[in-house]
């Protein structure tokens, strides 16, 4: 299967190298050229020219409406039984929407965000949660596989986002949390590397204390997963929320907020620190 990706920004750079890493990866599309230029595979100046020749197509973009947008071009050219699979991280309605609108091409459709930030990515450890048919993610497997440690069947069209959603919710408490605990370490003059170390190892311990720890507390937000972007998946997700209380996020959308009015919305998440 000739396997094309859509999208080559921090997340989908990482993926296309996996896939070409694995022998998969037959073209590439991105709206800045540059990015391209690493790659052996053929370059395409339009989605509408890559889906015409690709029989399973990965997208990663920012949002919802890029998503529908980049599902309406390919749509015009895609073939009969291509798969499409979307690793964006957008709302169940939009995946609704990118499915339907490629049935009436005959063509399938997964919705498959990820988690494991820029580092999973690059190092094929990312984990993906799937909506749509079974069979067609069977049919793909072990293309995915080739740029992820775990890849789950949640359920119908639109439970791989519904799920995403749910990650990104425990994203917001975790930074809350690590930030807010950090920061009375700091203010109980403790030194910092042999706290994170300790705690890294009992019960309060997580992936975003080990990998995130130091570098706030020395006051580094450069890498890793951008807030702005964060804030658009926590907008999602209250907007989901249609009656379910998630004040955590909503206090986090609102951190966030502020952050990005002082101009740290392309930092890391980790930022938060800055306002504890």
């Amino acid at each position: 299967m000739k396997v094309g990706m859509i999208g080559l920004g921090a997340m989908g750079l990482g993926m296309a190298r996996r896939l070409a890493q694995a022998g998969f990866l037959a073209g590439v599309y991105n709206r800045t050229a540059e990015k391209m230029a690493e790659f052996t595979v053929p370059h395409y100046n339009q989605p509408e020219a890559l889906a015409a020749d690709m029989d399973v197509i990965l997208l990663c973009v920012s949002a919802d409406k890029d998503v529908l947008e980049m599902v309406e071009a390919i749509a015009s050219t895609i073939k009969p039984n291509t798969i499409v699979v979307d690793t964006s991280t957008v709302s169940s309605e939009t995946a609704q929407k990118a499915a339907d609108c490629l049935a009436k091409k005959h063509a399938a459709f997964l919705d498959a965000p990820v988690s494991g930030g820029v580092e999973g990515a690059k190092n094929g450890t990312l984990s993906m949660m799937v909506g749509g048919d079974a069979d067609v993610l069977d049919t793909v497997r072990p293309i995915l596989a080739s740029m992820t440690a775990r890849i789950i069947h949640i359920g119908a069209t639109g439970s791989g986002q519904a799920t995403k959603a749910v990650n990104q919710i425990m994203c917001a408490g975790i930074n809350q949390a690590v930030t807010e605990a950090l920061a009375f370490a700091e203010a109980q003059k403790l030194p910092m590397a042999k706290v994170i170390e300790v705690i890294s190892g009992g019960a309060a311990g997580n992936w975003f204390l080990d990998h995130r720890g130091l570098t706030m507390t020395q006051g580094e937000f450069s890498t890793g997963f951008k807030l702005a972007l964060h804030h658009k998946d926590l907008k999602i997700a209250e907007l989901m929320a249609t009656g379910t209380p998630i004040p955590l996020t909503v206090t986090t959308i609102k951190d966030y907020e502020q952050l990005m009015r002082e101009g740290y919305g392309d930092e890391d998440i980790s930022a938060l620190y800055r306002l504890k």
